[in-house]
């Protein structure tokens, strides 16, 4: 399972993604960006996320 934190991305957030693959992570995390953040996720954003993605 792999889980990415909100905060880790440098928002004020307990928001916390988990899925089987970094993909699906990327795809939840964008979601929740644009929805509570009115953030849109670039490739080149994502790339920078992909890092703080963890195995849990």
């Amino acid at each position: 399972m792999k889980v990415l934190h909100c905060r880790d991305v440098g928002f004020d957030c307990p928001g916390v993604v988990k899925a089987e693959t970094e993909e699906q992570v990327l795809q939840m995390a964008a979601q929740h960006a644009g929805e509570a953040h009115q953030v849109t996720i670039t490739p080149e954003m994502a790339e920078q996320i992909k890092p703080l993605i963890k195995d849990e």
